[in-house]
């Protein structure tokens, strides 16, 4: 699968596993219930590990995971839901998350710009079909009036 990271499309090599599947090698990432309820002992299993973050979860709740996940993964359930912009500004900011932020599901290309000015680096839309709208998205505007985390 190819996914949008840094500017560029490039292939994935993550696998989201839900709470009922067994964990294997390899980059995984999992739900927060998940990672809560296994804990640390999740991060022995050889692979990077990542975490999915839906609207109604708190940030709050992964920040002592945060210094161990690679990738936390922001799924967009619905386009008009803009709490996972507030997540990654408090990733970015807050908790000084340098590692990747991911936009996943059901998110608009008219939205990847300023997902971007927040802190998501990488973009994962629901369709291989969106790759390009989602890449020219993040060239929707030359001028920035406010400041970014980028």
């Amino acid at each position: 699968m190819q996914i949008i990271k840094d500017n560029q499309i490039t292939n994935d090599a993550w696998e989201y596993v839900p709470d009922d599947a067994e964990l294997g090698d390899g980059d995984m990432t999992i739900s927060l219930s998940r990672l809560q309820q296994e804990g640390k002992e999740i991060l022995n299993r050889t692979g990077k590990l990542g975490v999915r973050i839906v609207p109604s979860d708190s940030i709050e709740e992964i920040a002592d995971f945060l210094p161990d996940l690679a990738l936390v993964d922001l799924y967009f359930s619905e386009p008009n839901d803009g709490r996972l912009f507030s997540h990654a500004w408090l990733l970015r900011n807050r908790h000084h998350y340098t590692d990747e932020i991911r936009a996943t599901g059901h998110f608009l290309p008219d939205q990847v710009f300023y997902l971007s000015r927040v802190g998501v680096n990488s973009f994962c839309p629901e369709s291989a079909d969106y790759l390009s709208a989602t890449l020219a998205g993040l060239k929707d505007f030359s001028v920035n009036y406010q400041p970014s985390v980028n």
